[in-house]
């Protein structure tokens, strides 16, 4: 009733060059969490712009540290300020990014990176207020 398979599976073919590059699970997480931290940094950039403070300027430093270390050494992009952003909005959603962040940390058992983005998930829930971040 039904023909016998004539070739191999490709899926059982062992001994082949693949044809693109695998990366390990730590691997994808390192690069998962260099992107929630550098986004998390663009937002605190702008954060900075429209209300400066010596919290933020640590935080980005340590923002920077981290996405660096992350991705060997290179460091990341730094966002420009836009004027019209408002305050609120850029705190929920740095808010947000942090806890994305925290998440990936939190399954690789980056114990640094997870501290820094739980502190600054504190940081922009205080400055948005709890109500704030509830209805979002």
């Amino acid at each position: 009733m039904y023909e016998p398979i004539r070739t191999q599976s490709v899926h059982t073919v062992t001994g082949t060059p693949s044809d693109f590059p695998h990366r390990s699970r730590e691997e994808e997480l390192d690069i998962q969490l260099a992107g929630h931290l550098a986004a998390l940094l663009a937002v605190t950039d702008e954060i900075r712009a429209l209300a400066p403070s010596g919290d933020l300027d640590t935080a980005a430093a340590r923002l920077t540290e981290q996405v660096a270390r992350l991705r060997g050494g290179i460091s990341p992009v730094r966002a420009s300020t836009a004027p019209e952003s408002r305050a609120a909005a850029l705190h929920q959603r740095a808010h947000a990014l942090a806890g994305r962040a925290l998440v990936v940390a939190a399954s690789r058992a980056d114990t640094a990176a997870a501290i820094l983005a739980a502190e600054r998930m504190d940081a922009h829930a205080l400055a948005t207020g709890p109500r704030a971040l509830a209805a979002h």
